[in-house]
């Protein structure tokens, strides 16, 4: 056997690691020595030595033991290189205690606590979410900029500074108390999703199409924190929303690995649990009369679309109601192009391309945008156009079965 033959099951092994424990070796460590720049440096630093040792050594039956221990040895020769430097009296009291602190409090989970830990009040909404999806989402910063629709650069600045504030002001990692989790639950909330959405559409060209770890953590963490504050109709919300897109997930991506549209999927592989389970939170949230937030109306409108038995009974003039909720709740750009994508089907392509046009200067650098617009182009006969707009949104697109998906419909044009 020669070292190829080793090096690609060991280097399936690290890559399978890093998605399944990357979360939880930074959270442990986190946990430990109440350092999140420390916490992430020393899990970057296992890694690397698992990159080292495990072609060598095996991969451990407990990788993500070897990791946290590996992980908690990094971060105490840091602080013992930064001791010699004369640097903070803390290091020095972190190594004197071994013990990582206690678990008191209304969170126990230490991922969902990493999560509480990163969205501080102290940070801005957008950097809260950007520093999360770095430390527990395990995303790298092309894939969080691109969530963000910034540059990668702009990126990085982001979430440098949101470490460094965590630091120069001395925001603790610390469990937030029961009165403090309705004050960090919107940025927890936003977090959580995001995490989920690059586990639906992960980016990247060596990635898979569809993230399942990614998606299932993010759905595992929403449950916790549906435990948490039972009575939060947009916790309930966000959950019914992901199971209902979870559902879907069997049918999302063909197997030759081309993205299969919602109109086009075969609604016998959805997983109908998942959709009992996302009804029955969405008609629970509706029976209490309270205003829907959100969450809410996105569960609300994909519950609608998983009602219907064919994708020709679709209600589209209930989906474009909830939609006209959710713009005057949320305005954003992003918001409205989904809207107008209902509004096509209820009211004709034309109409929608009109609100699009709109939109042109805002969502530039957005390949859903030029995607959505090359296909009403095309419903409208514009081939030309069509072609065009296709040919920028196959640019933006990262991830694989889309681009997939979109080269092939602009290759059927005319």
């Amino acid at each position: 056997m020669n070292a190829d033959d080793v090096a690609t099951p060991v280097a399936a092994a690290i890559a399978r690691a890093h998605r399944e424990e990357w979360a939880r070796v930074i959270a442990t460590t986190a946990r430990r020595f109440g350092d999140l720049d420390i916490a992430e440096d020393a899990a970057a630093e296992a890694f690397a030595a698992a990159v080292e040792r495990w072609p060598v050594d095996g991969v451990p039956a407990r990788p993500g033991a070897w990791l946290t221990t590996t992980a908690s040895r990094k971060a105490v020769d840091r602080i013992r290189r930064d001791i010699r430097r004369g640097s903070k009296h803390e290091e020095a009291e972190r190594l004197r205690d071994d013990s990582a602190p206690g678990v008191d409090g209304p969170v126990q989970d230490d991922r969902l606590r990493l999560v509480f830990a990163c969205c501080h009040p102290a940070l801005a909404m957008e950097a809260r979410v950007a520093l999360t999806l770095r430390m527990v989402g395990g995303l790298t910063v092309p894939e969080i900029a691109r969530a963000f629709l910034v540059q990668d650069s702009a990126m990085a600045r982001r979430i440098t500074r949101a470490k460094t504030k965590i630091a120069t002001a001395g925001i603790p990692y610390r469990v937030p108390s029961a009165a403090e989790l309705p004050d960090r639950v919107s940025g927890v909330l936003a977090v959580l999703f995001l995490v989920f959405n690059e586990g639906y559409l992960a980016t990247g060209p060596d990635t898979d199409p569809v993230r399942q770890d990614l998606t299932a953590e993010a759905i595992r963490l929403t449950r916790l924190l549906r435990g948490l504050l039972p009575d939060n109709g947009e916790v309930a919300g966000l959950l019914a929303l992901m199971l209902l897109i979870e559902a879907r997930r069997a049918a999302r991506v063909s197997a030759g690995g081309e993205l299969v549209a919602l109109g086009d999927q075969d609604r016998t592989a959805w997983d109908g649990a998942l959709i009992e389970e996302g009804h029955a939170l969405v008609r629970e949230r509706l029976a209490t009369g309270r205003p829907a937030g959100r969450y809410q109306l996105l569960a609300a409108i994909n519950a609608v679309h998983t009602s219907a038995p064919r994708a020709d009974t679709t209600d589209w003039w209930q989906i474009v109601a909830l939609y006209d909720q959710l713009v005057r709740l949320d305005p954003s750009p992003v918001v409205v192009l989904n809207r107008a994508v209902a509004v096509a089907e209820l009211d004709g392509p034309e109409v929608a391309l009109a609100i699009l046009d709109r939109l042109r200067d805002i969502l530039a650098g957005y390949h859903a945008y030029h995607a959505t617009r090359a296909d009403l182009l095309r419903r409208l006969g514009r081939d030309r156009d069509a072609r065009t707009a296709y040919g920028t949104a196959i640019e933006l697109a990262g991830n694989t079965a889309e681009v997939a998906y979109l080269a092939r419909r602009r290759d059927q044009l005319g």
